[in-house]
């Protein structure tokens, strides 16, 4: 197990679970927690004995979004600070828009990165999943959830337009009119709401939770891995080619991933010639 102070990895076999770690406020998103979870993220895309990771929360939240307290803060620091007298490391923060909009986007690449790494991403949505932590939950290919866990979006009604990949992500899963619904109705929906509009793939009673997932990510992780790779790529690239990019694309998936299942099975035959 690798831990740090907002994040804990844990390694069962081929399956990483990532574990969002700020309880105390239901996992909300601060900048060390933010650069942590791309650095995880990053580090277990390219890890080749990892062949499934799992997103989660500590204690009774998933991820509540952003820290508003933090992001409050931020803003009166900003507001009273006098340039002329930047010394401390609070006033060397990004201080104009693109600045904190690069900033932001380094940060989103923890979406990025579940959406897009060559295995499969699950999210085990243990509590509240709102804001940000909603975008996190859509950017996995898999949403399983607790019957007591909670969705909102909270973006609009906090005056924010939504960030980390939220409006990409929901308008390709839900279709252009939900994610609509989505946004600008601002709902607070249980889970077995949230599984109706589309939020979730299956609900679980809590304490089964973590068995039925974890059952769930070692059958994806049992799977040969290159093709599991190649269909993800197929299945993200479908949603913008034509039907002919996405067969040529195919048909050299297909021809790759027999190419590792044949040299597989070459090593595994020479290996036993060699055996005494």
């Amino acid at each position: 197990m690798d831990r740090s102070e907002f994040l804990v990895l844990d390694y069962d076999d081929r399956v990483a679970t990532v574990t969002l770690n700020r309880p105390d406020v239901l996992n909300a998103l601060n900048p060390p927690l933010m650069r942590g979870l791309v650095e995880v993220l990053s580090k277990l895309a390219d890890d080749e004995n990892v062949r499934c990771v799992v997103l989660t929360g500590a204690g009774k939240g998933f991820c509540a979004g952003g820290d508003v307290r933090a992001i409050n803060k931020a803003a009166e620091d900003r507001i009273k600070a006098d340039p002329a007298e930047s010394t401390d490391k609070a006033d060397r923060r990004p201080k104009t828009t693109e600045q904190r909009a690069r900033w932001l986007r380094r940060s989103a690449e923890a979406s990025r990165l579940l959406h897009e790494m060559p295995k499969p991403t699950i999210a085990m949505i243990n509590g509240a999943c709102a804001g940000a932590g909603l975008s996190l939950a859509a950017a996995c290919d898999f949403r399983y959830a607790a019957e007591s866990a909670v969705f909102r979006p909270s973006f609009l009604v906090s005056g924010l337009s939504g960030d980390y990949g939220g409006s990409w992500l929901w308008t390709r899963i839900l279709g252009p009119s939900k994610a609509r619904q989505l946004y600008f109705h601002d709902q607070r929906r249980d889970a077995r709401t949230a599984q109706e509009f589309g939020l979730v793939d299956e609900i679980f009673a809590d304490a089964q939770l973590r068995g039925e997932v974890m059952a769930r990510a070692h059958q994806l992780a049992d799977l040969p891995g290159a093709g599991a790779a190649y269909a993800k790529v197929n299945l993200n690239a479908a949603l913008e080619e034509s039907f002919a990019e996405s067969l040529d694309r195919e048909s050299l998936a297909m021809m790759l991933s027999r190419n590792v299942l044949v040299e597989a099975r070459r090593r595994s035959a020479a290996a036993l010639k060699s055996a005494p």
